[in-house]
């Protein structure tokens, strides 16, 4: 008998990719797509990269296809918006050996700046796409994405959602099989995107998708389950365990490969239900096509677009059921916040008691702009806070930007930074620029980066030196320094917001959850010398308290020792001892 395994979503993906034969596996970190990478970092025999950017991820990736192997690339929804561009002209050439992009969606937004959907994407670039409802189907349809891209000749984009990548499921395991690699045959028209090439390459990506459409019925990861044809849903992913569960007698067609759409399947399915609901997460992708056919469907009429669903949802629509109905307790407000001893929290602080205002970008660095820091004014995408303040200084001129700066961390700078500050340097601007070099991208769980000399394997590799990067582009002034320096820290803001030259400020220290720190020391209050006047609670620590006659209190089960609390006491009422 097969071995069995309980499985990730992620993990499931993984193997599915391990199974399918794929040589070659290049993507950026990012929640909830992350650990598919890693599991599949454990399989000796994938070639698997942490790539600077999503973008450069899957142009690696259809490289390896080109060469004639199986490739993929993993990345979140907001990621394949840096990868848009090689991704709609993918879709021109075609591939050599299959080619699967894994895009990560994240309804609700556990943990992303938007709830952009995929789908809406690949209808735009005419890219089909498979979608997974557990685990098991996340390797197998895998798998059969890699059939489908080969046979069609074209990148797969492989859908899923935090609950697919984070939910747990049993997967029946198989045997690894690797295709026979592909010759590579040289066809200017069809790898040569130059417009003569481009245009008869579009009329390919038109009829590969009306053959598709015509055969997607047949697809077998599209399915109808008939039962009570009084009701019926068209669902996908998730969406369909939710349906199960709430109308398990209700008859559904349960699609797989959600683009192109089965028309002839779908009509036949709603001739034979009464009732036809469409029931899916974010937006009406599969409902607008289906009522565009002139089918009677109900859908986001009754649905929302926001916000992963549940069973409890359907309920409430389809039977008035609302099985969520209990007294609600206030609990306490928990903000997310930054970790005791994180370098963040540090230069945060110089920022605030400065009154400068910063233009943030994606990462753990994120929380500085709420209380009680309230630094970061500015939150779009990778690499942005570099190009607002570039902005920022050429629409109101250099006085206006002295009290602001960008800050941006280390992973972050090299993914799409760098050519920000390239922009900065090339377009003579002035202005701060604060690299929060912590060792690792932190956000997504500490994946190794091209500055920090280890790859995904583990392997020793050259590191980067953000320094001499900054430098070798231009940049006329550049300090590293410890983060948890604060006095220099404080008179190096200064001195660089008020001058008229291009400054990058390194702030130096390993995140405080990184694998091998330790922490020799703790921070102790005396509560004699202690005058009960909150400076260091400005900081905003979490290891620290209030007791109830008002002294200040660390927990030292908490406290990494940072000793950043020691600098905001004037009294002399908090020291560093040794655990």
């Amino acid at each position: 008998m097969a071995e069995k395994r309980i499985m990730l979503g992620n993990d499931a993906i993984a193997r599915g990719a391990y199974e399918a034969g794929v040589k070659v596996s290049s993507s950026y970190p990012g929640t909830p797509s992350t650990e598919i990478s890693e599991f599949l970092a454990k399989y000796d025999e994938v070639y698997t990269e942490w790539a600077p950017n999503e973008k450069v991820a899957l142009e690696a990736a259809a490289g390896a296809s080109l060469a004639g192997v199986r490739s993929m690339a993993c990345m979140k929804h907001v990621g394949l918006n840096v990868a848009s561009d090689p991704l709609y002209t993918l879709a021109y050439t075609g591939v050599n050996g299959g080619l699967v992009i894994v895009v990560a969606d994240d309804p609700g937004i556990a943990s992303s700046q938007n709830e952009q959907d995929t789908r809406m994407i690949a209808r735009s670039a005419h890219l089909p796409v498979v979608e997974p409802s557990d685990s098991n189907e996340a390797k197998e349809f895998f798998k059969y994405a890699f059939d489908l891209s080969e046979k069609y000749d074209t990148p797969v984009i492989f859908r899923t959602t935090t609950k697919l990548s984070h939910s747990q499921s049993v997967v029946e395991l198989g045997e690894r099989v690797v295709p026979q690699d592909k010759a590579y045959e040289r066809q200017v028209p069809k790898y040569v995107m130059m417009p003569a090439s481009a245009i008869g390459r579009h009329k390919v990506v038109e009829a590969r998708e009306d053959k598709m459409t015509l055969d997607a019925p047949a697809f077998p990861i599209n399915k109808v389950e008939y039962n009570d044809k009084k009701i019926g849903f068209i669902t996908s992913g998730i969406p369909y365990q939710y349906v199960k569960e709430a109308c398990p007698q209700a008859s559904v067609l349960k699609l797989g490969v959600v683009n192109p759409l089965p028309k002839a399947l779908i009509e036949e399915f709603v001739k034979e239900v009464e009732t036809v609901y469409v029931f899916e997460e974010l937006e009406p992708v599969i409902e607008e096509q289906v009522k565009s056919w002139g089918l009677n469907v109900k859908g986001k009429e009754l649905f929302t677009k926001q916000g992963e669903y549940s069973a409890n949802m359907l309920k409430k629509v389809i039977y008035g059921i609302d099985e969520c109905q209990f007294d609600k307790a206030e609990a306490p407000a928990r903000p997310p916040i930054l970790c005791p001893g994180c370098p963040h929290r540090s230069v945060f602080s110089v920022l605030n008691k400065l009154k400068i205002h910063a233009a943030g970008d994606i990462g753990c660095y994120t929380l500085g702009a709420v209380a009680p820091l309230n630094v970061i004014d500015t939150t779009i995408c990778m690499g942005s806070s570099i190009s607002l303040l570039h902005g920022m200084e050429k629409a109101k001129g250099k006085e206006y930007i002295k009290n602001w700066v960008a800050t941006i961390g280390d992973s972050t700078f090299l993914h799409t930074g760098v050519n920000s500050l390239i922009n900065m340097v090339y377009n003579k601007s002035t202005g701060t620029v604060m690299i929060l070099d912590n060792r690792t991208t932190g956000m997504t769980g500490h994946q190794e980066h091209a500055a920090t000399g280890k790859t995904l394997k583990g392997e020793d590799t050259y590191a980067i030196d953000l320094a001499d990067l900054c430098r070798s582009i231009g940049v006329p002034n550049v300090v590293e320094i410890n983060a948890f320096d604060v006095p220099g820290l404080e008179k190096l803001v200064k001195e660089s917001v008020s001058s008229d030259t291009l400054t990058v400020i390194i702030a130096k220290a390993p995140c405080a959850l990184l694998k091998g720190q330790k922490f020799p020391n703790k921070c102790v209050v005396d509560p004699e010398k202690c005058k009960k006047c909150g400076m260091c609670m400005k900081i905003g620590c979490p290891a620290m308290t209030k007791t109830e006659n008002g002294t200040v209190k660390i927990d030292e089960t908490m406290c990494n020792g940072c000793g950043l609390c020691k600098n905001y006491c004037k009294f002399g009422a908090i020291s560093t001892v040794e655990r």
